[in-house]
């Protein structure tokens, strides 16, 4: 009996506490919901104010997020009333190049004041430099403050025209250069009795290499060598140059490690001046010609993109920017870029008469060779009838450069990683892990000599293996004739270029394989000048999720049991598809 109420008291306090902690989110979730449908729409720029461009607060994306609820919730957010919620907001890349254009001749905005230091995403970084340097020749300063210099936040901050740094010992200093790393999995694998059969062509092609070696290739090292080097160069001859310094010297402050210290930085003529956060208030007093750093108005970019973004409502002109940022995946999914999903919204952009022109935002590192080809098809269908000019943001690489490499004109940042030529699949042999491990005896019953050959339990055979073979040798042939069309080369200088090779945007300029350095705003005007239109509507596909979506998203039952969803997962990693895809995603901060 004693057992029985210590069980029913444990159930009753667990059930109280789980209402709580619904109730809670419930509560937030609505009050945020409500928040944004009654709050004002206009955000008001305050006179004589300051840009402050946090990354503290502050993520740069492909689209604008305008209230980004999900991501808040899920990284921690607290809501205090009205609209305010403490958490990071998402700013388009291209809005905010835009408003940064805006505000270089806007009277309302007096200075430009940058927190770089959590600054990620180097091709977005990259644009957003560029915009910062047009910034500056209006006349209007650019502040920086520094805590925590990395790689991507000094050299946003190198655009500034005073560098201010922290002048308290303590802060990480991350300046020190590009890293990558490659995981090799061959000899876990071969503990767990698994067999990864590669096959692929492109002696680059290293996506599966991980599987099948314990250490890279030659040509892996060759091309992870020579990409991470040109990434270090544009990013180190820019902020050298900004120094008045060169390539040379700034790189043997970074060899050397002579930079540990606040001091060091100021000795080395890399910052302007060190001083507390309240030494850099009084700076922001100086420059507003405020006497309290209380009386300072300033505006954060996400509010100052709001305030000024308007849509042209005076032309029924339209040009059309369809992001395909994320995996190249099958299906009809809402993540990432799903084939069939993707076909039907550019024949829905095919047949609008008001849409004039195209651009193609594809940051994508690739994936399924069957949905790349069923986009590049649609994308085939709408050139026919309007202009498609591609511009390329952190990746457009592998698939992603399938279904690019045939438009007007190929933008790209100097930063982004692209080409990718090549095709593997990978279809692991888990016998082994099935009979020595899981202790399984796994007997076939198959009704030809081959059927059980994509059964995951035996190695193929060498038939087997030349059949697939031939598959991703088709493959390939058409992707090298895809961009020898495309780009106007002969198949040969591209199977040159191709090998499943990375290139940076600044070497893929070099060798043909994109038109101009350039972002998505240079893209923008490109096609506006092509078709003729001035003034137009921007349209953009997909759309980001409204609050409200967002809310009947996150409160929506899922389906599918946990029994269900451990099953799926267990199915896609059955799967056996062929890909072109980018070897690797990379992070440089």
């Amino acid at each position: 009996m004693k057992s029985f109420w210590k069980t029913a008291i444990a159930c009753a306090v667990g059930l109280v506490l789980t209402m709580i902690v619904l109730s809670v989110m419930w509560t937030a979730s609505i009050s945020a919901f409500m928040a944004t449908l009654f709050s004002e729409d206009q955000v008001e720029v305050p006179e004589n104010a300051v840009l402050d461009i946090n990354f503290a607060h502050l993520n740069i994306a492909e689209q604008t997020i305008e209230d980004d609820i999900l991501s808040s919730l899920e990284s921690g957010a607290t809501f205090t009333g009205g609209t305010d919620m403490q958490n990071i907001r998402t700013v388009g890349i291209l809005d905010a190049v835009k408003a940064l254009e805006q505000a270089a001749n806007d009277p309302r905005i007096k200075v430009c004041y940058l927190r770089p230091d959590e600054a990620s995403d180097i091709s977005h970084m990259e644009e957003l430099r560029k915009a910062l340097m047009q910034f500056r020749e209006s006349g209007k300063p650019v502040y920086a403050f520094i805590e925590h210099p990395t790689n991507l936040g000094f050299w946003i901050a190198s655009t500034a025209d005073r560098i201010i740094m922290e002048e308290y010992n303590g802060g990480m200093n991350m300046l020190v250069g590009l890293s990558g790393q490659m995981t090799y999995f061959k000899d876990l694998l071969d503990r767990l009795g698994i067999n990864i059969q590669l096959i692929r062509h492109g002696k680059y092609k290293s996506a599966g290499e991980p599987f099948i070696r314990s250490t890279p290739s030659e040509e892996n090292l060759e091309q992870q060598r020579v990409m991470i080097e040109g990434l270090w160069k544009e990013i180190a001859t820019q902020t050298a140059g900004r120094r008045s310094m060169s390539f040379e010297e700034f790189n043997s402050l970074i060899d050397n490690l002579e930079l540990c210290t606040p001091a060091d930085f100021l000795a080395k003529g890399l910052v302007d001046e060190t001083t507390g956060l309240s030494g850099m208030k009084q700076r922001l007093c100086s420059v507003t010609g405020e006497d309290e750093y209380d009386d300072i108005r300033s505006i954060c970019l996400a509010d100052y993109v709001s305030a000024t973004s308007k849509p042209n409502y005076s032309t029924e002109d339209r040009i059309a920017i369809i992001y395909a940022d994320g995996e190249i995946v099958d299906g009809n999914g809402a993540e990432q870029v799903a084939g069939k999903a993707f076909v039907k919204m550019i024949e829905e952009v095919r047949q609008d008469d008001d849409i004039k022109g195209v651009v193609l935002r594809v940051n994508s590192p690739g994936g399924s060779v069957v949905a790349a080809s069923q986009i590049k098809e649609a994308l085939d269908a709408l050139k026919a009838v309007k202009p498609v000019v591609a511009s390329y943001g952190s990746y457009a690489a592998s698939g992603g450069y399938w279904i690019s490499a045939g438009c007007e004109r190929i933008f790209s940042d100097a930063t982004t990683l692209t080409g990718s030529i090549g095709v593997f699949g990978i279809i692991p042999d888990l016998s082994k892990t099935a009979r020595n491990v899981a202790h399984l005896n796994i007997v076939p019953v198959s009704s030809n000599a081959h059927s059980d050959m994509f059964s995951l339990m035996r190695p193929l055979t060498k038939e087997e293996i030349e059949f697939e073979q031939k598959s991703i040798e088709l493959i390939y042939s058409e992707f090298t004739g895809i961009v020898s069309e495309g780009r106007h080369m002969d198949v040969q200088r591209v199977d040159e270029l191709g090998q499943g090779r990375v290139w940076t945007g600044t070497d893929a300029l070099e060798r043909g394989l994109v038109d101009e350095i350039g972002g998505l705003k240079e893209a923008l005007d490109y096609t506006a000048q092509l078709v003729g239109c001035p003034t137009y509507r921007l349209e953009s596909y997909p759309r980001p999720l409204t609050a409200a979506e967002q809310i009947v998203t996150m409160m929506t039952p899922q389906k599918d049991d946990d029994l269900v969803k451990i099953y799926k997962k267990v199915q896609e990693c059955r799967k056996i598809e062929v890909l072109a895809r980018m070897p690797y995603s990379m992070v440089i901060r």
